[in-house]
């Protein structure tokens, strides 16, 4: 009779914390019920999400967000969406009412260099610090040479 009780409880807290995860697991992804008129459309509608980074929220697309900016945000890419905008223009809208910062990978022009080519020029500076620091030729030593006088005077001190 005790073991059934061990068991039971021990069967009640693993399906509490397998409760409690997937219940945490399904809280952590927003949910959207829009209606496409074709899976073109819904195929469109979720890579561009995807590719839109939520303005509130730290790395995370729009896809991904709970903040109700990114709500808003998917609910205008379905706006436009079935306005029949392409990609191009929804995400021109995106960039101009937002900035770059809602792109994950934003074009290349002068105010992005420095994040599409920085890594590139540390990585090579930092193999050019290698290299020079490597091939550094330790300095050259003085040959020197002792005179008749010292190296008799060595000699008689290598004889004590």
């Amino acid at each position: 009779m005790m073991t059934l009780v061990k068991n039971s409880k021990l069967w009640l807290s693993v399906l509490a914390l397998l409760g409690t995860l997937f219940l945490g697991s399904v809280q952590a992804s927003p949910v959207d019920t829009y209606e496409f008129s074709d899976p073109v459309t819904q195929k469109r509608y979720q890579e561009l999400t995807k590719e839109l980074r939520c303005p509130k929220c730290q790395n995370q697309n729009l896809a991904d967000s709970n903040s109700p900016i990114a709500a808003d945000l998917r609910q205008q890419v379905y706006n436009l969406l079935n306005q029949g905008k392409s990609d191009m223009e929804i995400m021109s809208y995106m960039v101009d009412r937002y900035g770059d910062f809602v792109l994950y990978r934003p074009k290349v022009k002068n105010m992005t260099y420095i994040l599409w080519f920085g890594p590139a020029v540390l990585l090579l500076l930092g193999v050019g610090v290698i290299i020079f620091i490597l091939r550094r030729k330790p300095q050259a030593k003085e040959k020197t040479t002792l005179s008749a006088e010292q190296q008799d005077k060595l000699k008689q001190i290598l004889k004590d």
